[in-house]
């Protein structure tokens, strides 16, 4: 396939595009700049500009541009640009493959878990109505902003991706030097549920998305037992063989974190009950698995 990706210098970008490669596909990268390599596209989403004479011939396109939920502090600027950088971008892209003839079959657009709010000890999966809070009225306005391709009958999966476990980003980014420290702990107390994934389960799936006709609309990349934070500290703390007596109080992550805390403490369990039905194979259904990778450098 020849396929487009935005978002590719993110996180999950930079591990998806080499991957694509390795598999046999021609991938276009998206770039906000003037391109300087020939793989790279100019697109603008603040302006809704973008070079589709670049994208002619695209089979299939990668949406995973947007503002990082926990790179700053929710300030109400910063919340603006979390949601505007995902309405905007998606408004643009979507456009984009709806203008393109031939038409791409597939945009996978990049979606989040927040969409359910917070659910306590209660499972969820992709039938579960929108829940309350920022976050999932953020997630609710950027899936909408995908209408002009679903319009134009583009087929379009919405990844909503729980907790990526990498050392290259995101939250395990931050919390692995603490536990190699030996300074970690539970965050506040310790029972709400992380629904995770491993990256490379997450690039896995986003391809599967991306080749698969049976995928469209919401499906939930998380592994398949969301875990409570607890028990992320215990799996920490084996297997980095480090100590994990030091909790971290609530109100403690409250004054560092502000707005944000809410989303650490918050909990939310959520099942991929549609890539369950579909078949896929996950590389590190448990958490062990996945922090393993993690502290091997994925």
């Amino acid at each position: 396939m020849r396929v487009a990706v935005t978002g590719a210098s993110g996180l999950i970008g930079s591990a998806l595009v080499p991957e694509l490669r390795a598999q046999g596909h021609d991938v276009i990268r998206l770039v906000r700049r003037a391109p300087s390599a020939a793989d790279e596209v100019r697109w603008d989403p603040t302006t809704g500009e973008v070079d589709l004479d670049g994208l002619a011939g695209v089979d299939g396109i990668v949406h995973l541009a947007g503002a990082g939920v926990g790179d700053h502090r929710w300030t109400d600027d910063y919340k603006a640009e979390i949601l505007n950088s995902r309405v905007q971008g998606t408004q643009t892209i979507a456009r984009a493959a709806a203008a393109l003839d031939p038409k791409p079959a597939v945009l996978v657009c990049g979606s989040a878990i927040g969409f359910y709010g917070d659910t306590g000890d209660h499972a969820v999966d992709e039938s579960a109505p929108q829940g309350p809070g920022f976050l999932a009225d953020v997630v609710a306005q950027w899936e909408a902003a995908a209408a002009p391709a679903v319009d134009a009958g583009i087929r379009v999966p919405f990844a909503r991706t729980g907790l990526v476990v990498s050392s290259r980003g995101g939250a395990w980014k931050r919390i692995l030097p603490i536990f190699k420290a030996g300074l970690g702990g539970r965050l506040g107390s310790g029972q709400q549920y992380w629904s995770y994934i491993s990256i490379r389960d997450e690039v896995a799936a986003l391809i599967a998305l991306l080749t698969d006709e049976r995928y469209a609309g919401p499906v939930n990349l998380t592994a398949p037992n969301p875990v409570t934070n607890a028990d992320v500290t215990k799996a920490m703390g084996e297997v980095l063989s480090r100590p994990t007596v030091l909790p971290v109080p609530g109100f403690a992550l409250k004054v560092a974190l502000g707005e944000f805390s809410s989303d650490v403490l918050g909990s939310q369990r959520v099942l991929p009950a549609v890539l369950e039905e579909s078949g896929f194979t996950w590389s590190d259904s448990t958490i062990a698995s996945a922090i393993q990778q993690a502290v091997a450098g994925q």
